[in-house]
């Protein structure tokens, strides 16, 4: 299987994004200029739109569509994507805008675990599916709901990358091999060891069980790194390489594995995110002050419904269920 490493998963959700927009707005003409501008940015945006083209094909969408729009697309000026979040609505259309948002989406995103990431990934779970493996060199790997990993054991390396989710790490010691986990651009190091690692689109976690790790990242064009002690955990984010890092008892280290999350001074929008890879609906948050609120706590997996209710209570928040396959959380 042919696996192309260059395309990111933020350009492919672009992609994505661009089809359904395209699909709502089959006759406009500013969304036909824009989509040619961000098409033309780069191949590798022309690479992405033909993965999204297959995947569709893949779900019944044939013909492509608007296919006048991309054959011979040449580089033009950077052209922000479609981003269905950052549309401002009214009160009153703001529940039926973004249901048929759910509806557009629904498809794409039951089959984003698969699709998405399939020529990257060597093993993947679906929705609230967990899922143990053994390694060539003895290493145990624990993969959570919604969740990605590629890897690379051989005589001299030891290298897994996380393409999206968690994963714990019971790490086979071997001094000559160090064991390298990947994340969003965060390195974690190790000889023999337990860790978990979270991946989230705007940060990567690590909590150590015990062991030491080290941690690298690239930060202001600098490389980081920090050593992690057991009983410790630290998120660093990708877009600023800040790094938060707090104490975490043994039984929360890798808490999905009994049905449960464990956030520390997390966003809304981060925690539901998590709880995403939990639940079998959409999970939408169109409201920036509520998605950007932070909440520490540890919510139940096995109740995802009564997880997001928890989650936005305390600040007046409500789950709606615009169809049994959409939730949409607001403050009114």
């Amino acid at each position: 299987m042919t696996k192309d490493n260059h395309i990111s998963e933020a350009l492919l959700e672009e992609a994505m994004d661009w089809f359904l927009e395209l699909k709502a707005r089959p006759n406009c003409r500013d969304t036909q200029a824009r989509f040619r501008a961000w098409l033309g940015q780069s191949e590798l945006h022309g690479q992405a739109w033909q993965t999204a083209l297959r995947t569709w094909q893949l779900l019944g969408e044939v013909p492509p569509v608007h296919e006048h729009l991309w054959r011979g697309a040449r580089p033009s000026v950077f052209v922000e994507p479609p981003v269905r979040q950052r549309r401002r609505m009214g009160t009153g259309g703001l529940v039926a805008g973004v249901a048929l948002a759910l509806a557009a989406c629904l498809v794409l995103f039951v089959s984003l675990p698969s699709l998405l990431v399939w020529w990257q990934a060597d093993h993947v779970t679906e929705t609230a599916q967990n899922r143990t493996i053994t390694l060539a060199d003895g290493t145990i790997i624990e993969m959570g709901g919604g969740s990605a990993i590629a890897t690379d054991i051989s005589a001299g390396t030891r290298h897994v990358r996380l393409l999206k989710g968690e994963a714990y790490f019971n790490v086979a010691r071997d001094p000559s091999r160090p064991f390298v986990v990947e994340a969003g651009g965060v390195e974690v190091s190790v000889l023999g060891t337990a860790f978990d690692v979270q991946l989230a689109s705007t940060e990567t976690t690590v909590e150590l069980a015990h062991g030491t790790v080290a941690v690298s990242y690239s930060a202001n064009a600098h490389k980081q790194n920090f050593e992690l002690a057991p009983g410790e955990m630290a998120t660093v984010s990708h877009a600023t390489g800040a790094v938060l890092r707090s104490a975490i008892a043994a039984d929360d280290i890798g808490a999905w594995r009994s049905g449960r999350m464990f956030v520390n001074d997390v966003t809304v929008a981060a925690a539901a995110e998590r709880l995403q890879r939990y639940h079998s609906a959409w999970i939408s948050i169109p409201q920036p002050d509520l998605a950007g609120r932070r909440v520490t706590g540890v919510y139940d997996l096995k109740d995802p419904d009564r997880a997001l209710q928890a989650l936005v209570q305390p600040f007046g928040g409500k789950v709606r269920e615009v169809t049994p396959y959409g939730r949409i959380l607001t403050r009114f």
